[in-house]
């Protein structure tokens, strides 16, 4: 029994081992299997990407670069002659069965994608061609120049070349006529100047984006092979623009093409267009320096003008004021949009200077009342050109209505001096007594009292009728005339009521000629009858 126990515990031992045998055995051949499969699907790929379908082959040889199957099969041979050298790289033996294959390929796309490209350039030669046309349809192609990149770097060189020293021919020759037709239009310079470079903006921002697209290329590469381009075209555009305005003086015209050029160059930054902001800032910088040297010509002209030289003289508003007026409103409301502080500094110059001459004009007439009268109409006419066109903030409206309110102000009182001359002392020199408490002093001044009082009942209607009829002979602005007048009765009837009540005063209230005084309410009334009707 004990023998038959042992040989059975033998038995049971050799087959634990031979289980552990299999086992063992079975792992190892899943290892092996997947292994085999793992080689097999990178050999599968690696196959794959070296067989070279008879269906690029073809395509490549026979179909015409225009074809879609064409371009297929060109993106589908650059992927293979990636991946070949990738693996070449690694040192895959195999890369040599295709690498003659491909090559030959390569050199035959090379070749078909060279013709047609420089056959699509040579075409931007033809006489009265759009150059746009071929050139937006080169970027449906686009992937042909990436594929010279990738494969035949001498050849993408070859083209671009081509295409700069082609296109940049074609920009010159087509600027070169186009300013020359421009300049022979007549027309303002500023008109002229805007149209000359919004073609040329729309045409850079155009060209750009076609660089960027087709030739790969950005940032300072992007610059550089624009300039290669357009460069000959913006300097030719430059020298003109420095030709011109060395004999121009037009100063609104150059303030003009200086907003001009601040517009476009927002225009093309929205358009994310950086490749004219050197041009940009060159031609700001021969606008700039010209516009000041012209206002400051303006300036000592203006400084430098002597009356006496100007001929006759009348109090209408002077013909170089109305010239500053309309000169000053236009670079003021032009400056509004995009403000310029050197521009409001060389205004303020002028400004003064004008004042100064004004004042100069107004001392060569003998009567005080000549001078307000030429003042007054020389600043309205200036308010009113300005008021037209700046904002009614601006610093020069505020000025001239300053100096237009003091002047009309005295001229009121120069107005009112003749005929109510003597009410207007008396008053001042009795309230100047009340207020210093020296009333009774007045007890002496009846009789004087007496005669204004009548004087004024007297010849009030005929005074203020000849004072209408003056201020309407002065005065080239009715509205103007109108105001003046209106301020005129105003101030003569506060006078009168400030004459009451003087007279209400104790020691003047019993005088008996206080019954003729004037009832205030009907002076008014009577007042508004002399409301002249411009």
């Amino acid at each position: 029994m004990e023998q038959m126990l042992g040989a059975f515990q033998s038995d049971l031992s050799s087959i634990s081992s031979e289980i552990r045998t299999l086992q063992e055995q079975s792992g190892a051949m899943n290892i092996r299997l997947r292994n085999r499969q793992a080689v097999r699907g990178k050999l599968g790929e690696l196959v794959d990407g070296l067989v070279v379908p008879s269906a690029l082959v073809t395509a490549i040889l026979e179909a015409p670069v225009t074809e879609p199957r064409f371009l297929e099969q060109l993106q589908e041979l650059d992927a293979k002659a990636a991946a070949v050298r990738e693996q070449e790289a690694r040192g895959t033996a195999a890369c040599a069965d295709v690498r003659g294959v491909l090559d030959r390929l390569r050199v035959k796309a090379v070749t078909k994608i060279r013709e047609f490209i420089l056959q699509k350039i040579y075409s931007f030669r033809k006489p009265m061609t759009n150059y746009q046309i071929p050139q937006t349809a080169l970027l449906k192609y686009r992937f042909f120049y990436q594929f010279l990149l990738g494969n035949e770097r001498a050849t993408a060189k070859e083209i671009r070349d081509e295409y700069v020293e082609t296109l940049s021919k074609i920009y010159l020759s087509y600027y070169r006529s186009y300013l020359g037709r421009l300049m022979k239009v007549q027309y303002p310079f500023e008109a002229l100047f805007r149209s000359q470079h919004y073609a040329l903006l729309d045409n850079s921002c155009r060209e750009y984006l076609f660089i960027c697209e087709f030739f790969v290329v950005s940032g300072p590469a992007a610059h550089d092979l624009f300039h290669a381009v357009m460069g000959r075209t913006l300097s030719m555009t430059l020298k003109h623009l420095e030709s011109y305005l060395a004999d121009c003086y037009d100063a609104i015209a150059v303030f003009l093409c200086i907003h001009i050029v601040l517009r476009f160059r927002n225009i093309a930054a929205k358009r994310d267009v950086p490749a004219l902001d050197r041009y940009w800032e060159q031609v700001l910088a021969l606008l700039w320096p010209r516009f000041e040297l012209i206002l400051e010509m303006n300036v000592q002209s203006v400084r430098s003008t002597d009356p006496q030289r100007l001929g006759g003289l009348d109090t209408r508003p002077h013909y170089i004021t109305r010239r500053y007026a309309e000169f000053s409103s236009a670079l003021v409301s032009i400056n509004q949009t995009i403000p310029n502080e050197r521009t409001m500094q060389l205004l303020g110059q002028l400004q003064v200077e004008v004042e100064n001459f004004v004042l100069r004009v107004a001392a060569e007439f003998s009567s005080r009342k000549e001078q307000l009268v030429f003042l007054i109409n020389n600043y309205d006419m200036m308010l009113g050109v300005l008021m037209e066109r700046a904002a009614d903030d601006s610093k020069e409206v505020e000025s001239f209505q300053q100096l237009l309110n003091a002047r009309t102000q005295e001229f009121i009182e120069e107005l009112l001096s003749p005929p109510f001359g003597g009410l207007v002392a008396f008053v001042k020199e009795a309230e100047a007594l009340i207020e210093r408490g020296q009333a009774e002093r007045l007890r002496g001044e009846e009789a004087r009292v007496t005669q204004l009082i009548r004087g004024f009942g007297s010849s009030w209607k005929s005074s203020v009728e000849s004072l209408s009829q003056d201020v309407m002979r002065s005065f080239t602005n009715f509205r103007n005339g109108t105001s003046i007048i209106q301020g005129a009765l105003t101030q003569l009837i506060q006078l009168y009521h400030r004459f009451h009540r003087v007279l209400s005063q104790p020691q003047l209230r019993a005088l008996p000629a206080r019954a003729e005084l004037i009832n205030i309410h009907h002076l008014m009334v009577e007042l508004k009858k002399h409301k002249p009707n411009f």
